[in-house]
């Protein structure tokens, strides 16, 4: 009977440390309980200074007022980022067929590579419009970090002189807040609705 009792209470107290680890058994790995944060708890994001591939500087937080969807890059990556970039361009072309308001901005990690020419290059390789899709690089490194940390993004340099990192759009709300993570093959469709839940 003891053994039996004491089985039942070993199996109630690990079923609560699941429960509490996963939060409610929605989240079990490190990405999506960081989704599930951001997704309760909208996050304010620094008004860091930006570049784009024309030179010309801007805060992130000129945005305000519009939903953005903002993903992290780096010109030279032949792997992930070009995922993205296609990605983005994809979004792009179906943002454009319905007349969404949404616009989109990739930023460069990598501001000693990645100069304005470099960001404009990767924009005609993808074919983006600036009125809707901007490409950018931080302009104050001394910004870079934080800019990183809130958005939830590692970054690993490697022995190739290149980067690990992770991959994500993030979505902005109206106000300026990280409001939402979403896998990189997230549709504009899956994007409003998300906004829309805002």
């Amino acid at each position: 009977m003891r053994l039996a009792a004491a089985t039942l209470l070993a199996l109630a107290l690990c079923a609560g440390v699941l429960w509490a680890g996963t939060d409610g058994l929605s989240a079990f790995t490190t990405e999506q309980a960081r989704r599930l944060a951001i997704a309760r708890h909208p996050a304010a994001v620094p008004a860091a200074l930006l570049e784009d591939g024309t030179g010309r500087s801007f805060r992130l937080d000129e945005y305000r007022g519009t939903a953005v969807a903002v993903e992290f890059i780096y010109t030279r990556c032949r792997t992930l980022c070009a995922v993205m970039g296609s990605g983005f361009e994809r979004l792009q072309g179906e943002l454009e067929q319905s007349g969404d308001e949404l616009r989109l901005l990739s930023v460069s990690f990598d501001p000693e590579h990645d100069t304005p020419a470099a960001l404009a290059d990767y924009a005609r390789r993808y074919r983006a419009d600036a009125a809707r899709w901007r490409i950018a690089r931080v302009a104050d490194r001394s910004e870079l970090a934080a800019l990183l940390a809130t958005f939830g993004v590692v970054v690993i340099p490697d022995a190739l002189g290149e980067f690990q990192h992770n991959g994500a759009i993030h979505l902005l709300d109206r106000e300026g807040r990280l409001a939402r993570i979403l896998d990189l093959d997230a549709s504009a469709a899956e994007l409003r609705a998300h906004l829309a839940n805002l």
